[in-house]
């Protein structure tokens, strides 16, 4: 489903029947400029000063990941309080924890993220198995985006081939309109456009994550 938050009834929607939810004009301006301020302040860790995380994804650039300030992260917490949200983690069964992991992220010219599902833990802490992850979100919170500068979130369907392979097949293409908001199911198979030249000094700025749950083994 895509709609504009303002037209959005968070009460009829389900995760279950409609797996990807795209809202549009999700933050208003203030909200906006106040993750942007509290972005100038960040301290940023570059794809390449990740190890782990730059061998699962390589050839991906050099984007940014900075963590969210108490204020910013209350904040955007207290937004995605949408009933719809809740009502698609709690369904799963045994659940012993919930967790949401969610950072802000700079992604410029050149800078990219290779399909994958959000499942492989290729970079995870391998001392305790890791929380699930149940629902995939990325927000867009730049101030001006141009469509020839790339940076797009592709969704696919899988399906199986007459030879019993994978088939990915774009299910879904959503720019990062500032002020949008995309949620997904997981897993699902997805990945971020590569951010074009065109873009020059314009950052593709987002906040992005996982709402999780921990079970009983």
């Amino acid at each position: 489903m895509k709609v504009s938050f303002h037209q959005f009834n968070p009460k009829k929607f389900s995760f279950r029947k409609d797996p990807v939810l795209v809202l549009e004009n999700f933050w208003t301006e203030k909200e906006m400029e106040i993750f942007r301020e509290a972005m100038t302040h960040s301290t940023w860790t570059g794809l390449l000063d990740m190890p782990a995380v730059s061998r699962a994804f390589p050839d991906s650039g050099n984007w940014l990941k900075a963590e969210m300030g108490p204020k910013e992260r209350q904040l955007f917490l207290d937004k995605m309080s949408l009933p719809s949200i809740m009502e698609y983690v709690e369904s799963f069964p045994n659940i012993r924890q919930r967790h949401v992991n969610f950072n802000f992220y700079s992604y410029g010219a050149g800078d990219c993220l290779p399909t994958h599902d959000d499942t492989d833990e290729a970079y995870a802490n391998r001392d305790r198995p890791p929380p699930l992850r149940r629902l995939a979100l990325a927000t867009y919170v730049h101030s001006e985006w141009n469509t020839d500068w790339g940076g797009e979130l592709i969704i696919y369907h899988a399906r199986k081939d007459s030879r019993g392979n994978r088939v990915l097949e774009v299910a879904q293409c959503i720019a990062p309109e500032p002020g949008s908001l995309a949620l997904f199911a997981v897993p699902r198979f997805h990945r971020v456009c590569r951010v074009d030249a065109l873009a020059g000094e314009h950052k593709r700025l987002s906040i992005a994550g996982w709402f999780m749950t921990e079970h009983d083994t």
